[in-house]
């Protein structure tokens, strides 16, 4: 009888290299073609099957992710005009007992998904939520021996579980990698998922920081070395190191360690983007020491905005730090997304308000290089819409984008974009371009006499302008006046040579009809037509 080929016959060595070469291959194409990020210069873009991609969001409300609502979400989300839809998968329902994982729920969001042509962006409601601990399964809910939870500064547990026990760590751990591995299998070359988020709106609600006996023995340790080079400081202990801030700093360290450890390891299974959403501070509140009180106006150790260095050196595995804006106050609105506008940060916005106000936002993002942006609640389970109604702000910006949506990331990862957004008392804004200005006014002035722009009744004009060439402007927007100049010490006159009215197809330009006369004598405007102008500039 012939013996059997040894593993290293051969025969068995071509067959190894052969599936060795395909799986490597597949490995590669999988990380080539998976939604992934670039940097250039400080700015920043989304690539999905390698083309640019500007996420245009509506977050589901909270219990939302379930078959019985999900058939309602998706006119709505058609309706309002989106291409992604950002929903929760729960632990409590994914891993109802240790190690038995139910994933019917991810596999409908993904198949309803796809069937309505929408990206998603699965949010993870694991360890935290909203600073508490409500979405644990309840075997970890019951067992606060194995995994125990905060104690707080009188010595009592609070409803949050502690970023210093292991126990839970290791439990987030294996259910974050188990649904990592599971995407893998299901959406490794299809690409409907864009982003996952790691935990939502993750820190402590009802004390500053842990004082468990674990907590407790690292709180009277050494600094790590990347927080104290990360924030200029001298070594030492946590109180040595940063005095009062001291509870704060080393919840955001063992908070920002802990959900590293969580991402790196569904990272390894799903390497796609990976954010942290945050419940930001604000001015209102409790103020102490200028700030908020951490851990009952805000969620303490999430990644606020003095705790962003902090988070950037103990997770890196975390690409993004994504402010959720829940004021509609525009000088807040505008520090808040420069704070989180940063060359090592990229600017998305996972949760703002679904309001009419809170619609030119988008705009103020888009100015700083955003690649997405979602107002929340944004489906007929929430108290705010019923059925058929849409964010109306929200969709009309949707509407006017969605077709050049491409255009719009590239552009805006070139650095060649701007936006102007109407204030209060401030009716018109000018953007420069080199040797070029556009003066944007709202409200639409045509009337003969009407020099100024009268702005409108609830602020809500917002434009676009984006510098193709030298000369050449893409131009869009809503309640808004576009009127080009040369500007200070330019020689010449300006004028327009041609404006053309079109449409994109992909990055290829259509256009439909040129525009004179009554649309152009007086700028370029803009009412609810949703029109998009591209316009070569001349001097004579």
């Amino acid at each position: 009888m012939p013996s059997l080929p040894s593993l290293f016959s051969p025969s068995r060595r071509s067959t190894a290299l052969l599936l060795g070469a395909a799986l490597a291959t597949s490995c590669s194409l999988l990380a080539q073609e998976a939604p992934q990020l670039k940097e250039q210069n400080g700015r920043h873009e989304l690539l999905v099957d390698g083309k640019p991609f500007l996420m245009l969001g509506g977050q589901i409300n909270n219990s939302s992710s379930w078959p019985e609502t999900m058939k309602n979400v998706w006119p709505e989300m058609e309706g309002m005009h989106a291409n992604t839809v950002e929903a929760p998968v729960y632990w409590e329902q994914m891993e109802p007992s240790p190690g038995k994982f139910d994933f019917s729920l991810v596999d409908m969001l993904l198949s309803q998904a796809r069937e309505h042509h929408f990206h998603l962006v699965l949010l993870w409601f694991g360890t935290w939520k909203n600073g508490e601990m409500h979405y644990a399964p309840e075997w970890v809910k019951s067992d606060t021996a194995h995994y125990p939870r905060m104690i707080d500064e009188r010595g009592e547990p609070i409803q949050v579980l502690s970023a210093n026990s292991q126990a839970n760590l290791d439990a987030d751990r294996k259910a974050f990698t188990a649904l990592a591995h599971h995407l893998r299998e299901a959406d490794g070359t299809q690409h409907t998922v864009v982003f996952i988020q790691v935990e939502n709106e993750s820190g402590a609600i009802g004390s500053v920081r842990d004082h468990s006996p674990a907590a407790q023995k690292q709180f009277a340790g050494q600094v790590p070395s990347e927080v104290v080079k990360a924030m200029h400081k001298s070594p030492g202990t946590w109180t040595e190191v940063f005095g009062p801030d001291a509870d704060e700093t080393f919840q955001a360290y063992s908070m920002a360690h802990y959900i590293n450890e969580v991402a790196k390891a569904g990272k390894a299974e799903f390497p796609i983007p990976m954010y942290c959403n945050v419940w930001v501070q604000y001015s209102h509140g409790y103020v102490i020491r200028g700030r908020q009180m951490p851990g009952y106006d805000y969620p303490s150790g999430g990644p606020i905005q003095p705790m962003i260095d902090v988070w950037k050196a103990a997770a890196p595995s975390i690409d993004i730090l994504a402010p959720d804006v829940y004021t509609a106050d525009r000088g807040a609105q505008k520090e808040l997304l420069a704070t989180y506008a940063r060359p090592d940060n990229p600017l998305l916005i996972p949760e703002t308000g679904s309001g009419d106000a809170f619609a030119p936002g988008l705009f103020y993002a888009l100015g700083l290089g955003a690649i997405g942006f979602s107002p929340f609640g944004t489906d007929q389970t929430s108290w705010t819409f019923k059925p058929g109604e849409v964010p109306k702000a929200h969709a009309e910006s949707y509407e006017l984008l969605e077709p050049i949506d491409q255009v719009i990331a590239k552009l805006n990862y070139e650095g060649k974009l701007k936006t102007a957004v109407e204030e209060a008392g401030k009716p018109e804004e000018t953007l420069t371009f080199g040797r070029w200005q556009a003066k944007v006014g709202f409200g639409f002035p045509q009337r003969d006499g009407e020099q100024h722009a009268p702005g409108t009744e609830k602020n809500l004009g917002r434009a676009l302008v984006a510098q193709l060439g030298p000369d050449e402007f893409l131009v869009t927007g809503i309640d808004a006046r576009v009127t080009f100049y040369l500007a200070d010490g330019e020689k010449g006159h300006a004028q327009i040579l041609k404006a053309e009215e079109g449409v994109y197809d992909g990055e290829t330009w259509t256009p439909s009809r040129i525009w004179n006369g009554d649309q152009t004598d007086r700028g370029l405007n803009f009412k609810h037509e949703h029109q998009v102008v591209r316009i070569r500039l001349g001097t004579y």
